[in-house]
């Protein structure tokens, strides 16, 4: 039946930025669909873990700073020794700093092309390697509409968000024959602490619904279908590919 292969029972999944905004309803989708959770995160959410074993699977927490290239390599194997193996990594932790690109740090540009790129670049490779010895996994980058636009005031972001589309192809050609599946969703405009400051600012808020064909916001649980989607064997023959979940934003 087609809806068990949207099933991911006894599934090992890990989730980078897994304790709040998408990450969390990301988490959340995949625990619904079965799937065993642990969550990479600077702070914890004591009350995200008690909801995923409400639901009758297992859940860790592994502390990480995403900026410590160290802390990053030791993340996989410490987690997929704890939980039993990996069959899933979400790479969703990410950073955004907004300034005029004329003015904009090298210390910014720096650490948001470090958390958005290149930890997931780590993450990456260090999955591929179990997923590679039993010749199956799922791999998803967050990526972002700005991965084919340029933003406004987020040069960093969106040059870190570009290069990660092409992260996620160069991994699929490498690893698609080894059975390891790498693909991308790219989130539109979704109302979570990520999007607070376009939120506050009634003018922006309200050009970008104007131009949303949906005409709101994403809620955080827009996310999880596509999540649950390039986590199952649903979509064993998806490769390199850019999911977007955008409201239409990219069709306009």
């Amino acid at each position: 039946m087609i809806l068990d292969k949207f099933k991911l029972d006894g599934k090992k999944a890990v989730v980078t930025g897994g304790t709040k905004g998408l990450g969390k309803a990301i988490a959340l989708a995949l625990a619904q669909a079965g799937a065993d959770i642990a969550l990479v995160s600077r702070g914890d959410n004591p009350e995200l873990r008690d909801e995923i074993k409400a639901l009758g699977r297992l859940s860790w927490h592994h502390v990480a700073d995403l900026s410590d290239r160290a802390q990053t390599r030791k993340i996989i194997p410490s987690l997929a020794e704890q939980m039993g193996g990996l069959d899933v990594l979400v790479n969703c932790a990410g950073i955004i700093t907004r300034m005029p690109n004329e003015e904009f740090p090298e210390s910014a540009w720096d650490a948001n092309l470090e958390v958005n790129l290149h930890a997931a670049m780590l993450m990456n490779q260090a999955a591929a390697k179990l997923m590679i010895e039993k010749g199956r996994g799922k791999i998803i980058n967050v990526a972002s509409i700005l991965s084919f636009q340029g933003g406004l005031n987020v040069p960093a972001y969106a040059a870190s968000k570009h290069a990660l589309v092409g992260l996620t192809r160069s991994c699929c050609n490498a690893w698609a024959d080894k059975g390891v599946n790498v693909n991308a969703i790219a989130p539109g405009f979704f109302a979570t602490d990520f999007t607070q400051a376009l939120q506050d600012d009634p003018e922006r808020s309200a050009a970008l619904m104007d131009r949303v064909p949906a005409k709101r916001w994403g809620n955080a649980e827009d996310i999880g279908g596509a999540a649950v989607y390039l986590a199952s064997a649903a979509s064993d023959f998806v490769h390199g590919a850019t999911l977007t979940v955008d409201g239409g934003w990219l069709a306009n």
